[in-house]
């Protein structure tokens, strides 16, 4: 027994006194807050490192990496920076880097960093790749042309450098070779609706209506859902007398977009052509009311009035123009005319009295001009020219980017580690500090052994038991810190074996919730020494072998003995409390992991006896379920799961009903 007592003593004393100080671990934990995504976390735990360390690179390194997720740019590229004094030979710091000079508009710095990264590693597609585009922001034109011609030759099947390849083409003004190039992408990539839609623009710049007609049903047929595709057709079928095809694109764009301004403008001018005045009035009354002092929408609309003998709205809306241009004669004829018609002489007769006065005038060489003041009054984006009223309307040209800000390539694109693999499971539950947050607020994860412990240990925090804890902000990070070394105090002032497992499980708990699992662990190993059947601290370290086990797989990692230590851990907690449904729960993950669906949904369905208000239990075996190929069954899982509050679940409905 006393053996047993030292060997305890003995393994408590390093875990207190020099934990704190191991920046390796605090180095491993802040890459798993990164691998789980949280970044404020991944940042305080590398602050810790590079204040007991700071000449190690790696904290620096990764709490660039962190900022650059939070979109902190400038503060990446000084971490960056600071990590290459250190160790020059990373070459994924000049990446990282030259991304965040990239994203501050540094081009020259990127393109300085690209090339230092090309050094190493010369045949790294991306590194050439964004030289070049950075290339393109200078307008260096000839030398990322040149670029772009060692990457098609390295990689003659990477379709986005033809693109580019075309786009720089076009911005020269030389479509011919702009089309050769995209008819080389489309050669190779028939699906790529951008070069498609590039090739449209280019047919419709040559007036080749058939083939730009052609090339844009490709662009709908791909992206379906893009009106400016169905207005551009419109106009191209209208050249080749397809009116019936032009007003059904119309159509359709206003069904995707019932506030187009364009596809309603359009539509009313064709409606006039073919002869529906009535409906064309109601496109110019929808126009209106977006654009209330659209001049040339209520010209049309004041010609549609005096055709369907609406005279008084047809004098309303020609005095508006008036108003605007006093000069426009066919605007005070039209007028005079309604004047006329509704018996309103002395009007009709000073209008007609202002048209022969001009008359007069520009037969002496006296003719009015607009005034300056009055072109600044029309809209900045379209032609007012009354001569025009008629035709229809296009969107001011402007000159598209060859590339994309979020266009660069890198390991960095996506959420971080973009090396995860995704999971669409409800995380695992566990002890925790943070409160469980559904959006059925009524309901809250209960255990009676947490309360039992919550009451009689009277911990330093509450414990809660969790699935779905948010990302740590600043403040709740250093509150858990904190904790951890108040715990760390209590354990060596400590001088009961049964009072410090309790301390000992509490440290681990905010080991956990800073995802510092590889210290949880140790505590967790420590309290199961002292007790080897205490539940929660089984459960517990079942939960965190899963954790890092998940992490060390991304890292490539054989995890297969963590597997089996976590599956031992939660088989044993079971044993010991088999009316835990979040243990059942658990281990139903550990079994989802391994594609072992049977068996998962053995154990969420042992979950869901235990409680059955448990929404995670369903939602989770209803994607067992699917995943098993019975999909009725998963489907109501998920409904019941949506019932409960868990309204993610209805996403995961529409999601597989279709398969």
């Amino acid at each position: 027994m006393l053996r047993r007592v030292f060997i305890i003593w003995f393994a408590l004393l390093p875990l207190t006194v020099f934990a704190q100080f191991n920046v390796d671990r605090l180095i491993m934990s802040g890459r798993s807050a990164l691998y789980y995504e949280d970044y404020v976390l991944a940042i305080q735990h590398f602050n810790r490192a590079i204040m007991s360390k700071p000449y190690l690179y790696e904290p620096w390194y990764y709490r660039g990496v962190a900022k650059y997720y939070l979109d902190d740019f400038a503060g990446a590229e000084a971490d960056c920076t600071e990590a290459i004094k250190l160790n020059p030979y990373i070459t994924g710091m000049y990446e990282l880097r030259g991304l965040c000079r990239i994203r501050g508009r540094k081009f020259q710095e990127a393109i300085e960093d690209y090339d230092r990264a090309l050094k190493d590693e010369p045949s790294s597609q991306n590194f050439w790749f964004n030289r070049m585009l950075c290339r393109v922001e200078l307008k260096e034109y000839d030398r990322a042309q040149l670029d772009l011609d060692t990457i098609i030759q390295k990689w003659s099947s990477y379709t986005r450098a033809y693109s580019i390849k075309a786009g720089i083409y076009l911005i020269e003004k030389d479509t011919v070779q702009a089309a050769k190039w995209l008819d080389q992408v489309l050669e190779r990539d028939p699906y790529d609706w951008k070069a498609w839609l590039t090739r449209a623009n280019i047919s419709m710049s040559r007036r080749q209506w058939k083939a730009a007609d052609e090339q844009l049903g490709k662009v709908i047929h791909l992206k379906p859902q893009m009106v400016g595709c169905y207005l551009n057709r419109a106009l191209v079928r209208l050249n080749v007398n397809n009116l019936r095809g032009a007003m059904s694109d119309y159509d359709t764009a206003i069904e995707l977009d019932p506030e187009n301004f364009m596809a309603h403008y359009n539509r009313g001018i064709l409606r006039v052509q073919v002869g529906d005045d009535n409906r064309a009035i109601e496109d110019f009354d929808y126009v209106l009311k977006m654009e209330p002092n659209n001049l040339m929408a209520i010209y049309n609309r004041a010609e549609l009035l005096y055709k369907t003998g609406n005279l008084r709205a047809a004098i309303r809306d020609y005095t508006r123009v008036i108003e605007q241009y006093p000069n426009f004669w066919a605007g005070l004829q039209r007028r005079a005319d309604c004047y006329r018609r509704l018996g309103m002489t002395n009007q009709a007769e000073l209008d007609e009295f202002k048209i022969f006065k001009a008359q007069m005038d520009k037969h002496i060489g006296i003719q009015p001009r607009w005034s300056k003041s009055q072109v600044v009054q029309t809209r900045k984006k379209s032609e007012i020219d009354f001569d025009k009223y008629n035709q229809f309307v296009v969107e001011d040209e402007e000159e598209a980017p060859v590339v994309a800000e979020n266009e660069y390539e890198s390991v960095y694109r996506g959420k971080v580690q973009n090396r995860k693999v995704e999971t669409d499971n409800m995380p695992m539950y566990h002890l925790s500090y943070i409160r469980y947050n559904n959006v059925l607020k009524a309901y809250q994860a209960f255990d009676a052994d947490v309360e039992a412990f919550n009451q009689k240990q009277k911990p330093l925090h509450t414990v809660f038991v969790n699935c779905n804890p948010n990302s740590l902000d600043e403040r709740m990070s250093k509150e858990m810190f904190e904790l951890a070394d108040a715990l760390t105090k209590a354990i060596l002032d400590s001088k009961d074996l049964q009072i410090s497992k309790w301390l000992l499980l509490q440290r681990a708990i905010a080991n956990t919730v800073v995802q510092n699992y590889g210290e949880a662990i140790d505590d967790l190993n420590t309290c199961l020494d002292i007790d080897p059947n205490m539940t929660l601290a089984l459960w517990q370290r079942g939960v965190c072998s899963a954790m890092m086990n998940e992490f060390n797989a991304s890292q490539g990692t054989d995890s297969k003995i963590k597997a089996a230590s976590a599956r031992y851990d939660l088989d044993k907690a079971i044993s010991l409390s088999p009316e835990n449904a979040y243990i059942y729960f658990d281990r139903g993950n550990l079994y989802m992991a391994e594609n072992e669906f049977d068996k998962a949904i053995e154990d969420y369905t042992k979950a869901i006896e235990c409680n059955g208000n448990l929404a995670e239990a369903y939602y989770n075996r209803g994607l067992a379920r699917i995943k098993a190929d019975h999909v009725d069954e998963g489907i109501s899982d998920l409904s019941k799961a949506g019932e409960l509050g868990l309204y993610s679940a209805y996403a995961m409905i529409k999601k597989h009903s279709n398969h």
